[in-house]
């Protein structure tokens, strides 16, 4: 049977390297794809705004694709909402720098979450509010048609204590912007609440039923109920329901980049194993 799993890891959960033996690295650890954010991985030179070139791009793909490792998503996880409007405007156009950019750099899309009414970037009631998705939906909008412009796929994260907090609102969103470059990168664990992780099994096939088409990327990790709330872990240290949602992905997205988060050097091996076993038992 074809394996289609497509495995990486986010490259800030990496231990630190210079950048060609950081890439050599993914690839030793049997990792097909990565999750690059530029400032939390790259360390030995400028990765700034002015700093991604052309140049800089073609440099990187090389290096990437000599590995045989793909950039399933560069991270740009920045404030669309942030009610101060000078901030607001150099967040677009550092938005606007990462897709230049990866237009050169050839990695599968633009990644992001879906921000907050506050300059904080922290849960607040309001960012579930129809005012907070007016406003989100009008920076999306302005960066999405960039991303058209350039050929390049801009994806939103929901996440429950942003904006775009369950399926129905991502829905929303989709249809309001109706772009094909629009897309979602779906983590299970982050649209889950103290109050409906008992109903888990309906979150995960709400997601396929309403964003199957627009799902992108999936985040894999983990999460328990500790103290009345929901604590993130690593893949196979919690209690999602792996057995369904690598069925659904196996079924739906065959050679989705599946991406996993939150691990360290020295746990990273488990949560292979495990999404690995979980996959191909799907």
């Amino acid at each position: 049977m074809i394996d289609t799993l497509r495995l990486g890891i986010r490259g800030h959960d990496m231990e630190e390297a210079p950048f060609e033996e950081w890439v050599a690295n993914i690839k030793r650890k049997g990792f097909c794809c990565t999750q690059l954010a530029l400032k939390k991985a790259i360390r030995d030179f400028n990765v700034n705004n002015e700093a991604l070139t052309p140049g800089m791009a073609m440099y990187m793909r090389q290096i990437f694709a000599e590995n045989k490792v793909d950039v399933s998503i560069l991270g740009c996880y920045l404030n669309l909402a942030d009610p101060n409007q000078e901030n607001l405007k150099k967040t677009i156009e550092t938005y606007k720098a990462n897709i230049r950019f990866a237009s050169l750099l050839g990695c599968g899309m633009v990644g992001t979450e879906t921000g907050a009414v506050n300059e904080e970037y922290r849960y607040e009631e309001a960012n579930h509010s129809e005012e907070a998705l007016k406003i989100f939906i009008k920076s999306c909008k302005e960066v999405v048609k960039y991303a058209e412009d350039m050929g390049v796929i801009f994806a939103i994260e929901p996440v429950f204590n942003h904006i775009v907090y369950d399926c129905k609102r991502a829905r929303k969103v989709l249809d309001e912007i109706s772009s094909p470059n629009l897309r979602i990168i779906f983590d299970p664990v982050n649209i889950i609440s103290i109050d409906n992780y008992k109903n888990q099994d309906e979150i995960l096939t709400e997601a396929f039923d309403l964003l199957g088409e627009e799902i992108a990327a999936i985040h894999s990790k983990d999460f328990v109920i500790e103290d009345n709330k929901v604590i993130s872990k690593i893949t196979g240290e919690g209690i999602l329901n792996y057995d369904l949602l690598m069925k659904l992905a196996k079924e739906h997205k065959p050679y989705i980049h599946i991406l996993l988060e939150g691990t360290s050097p020295s746990n990273v091996e488990f949560a292979k194993e495990f999404i690995t076993k979980k996959y191909k038992e799907a």
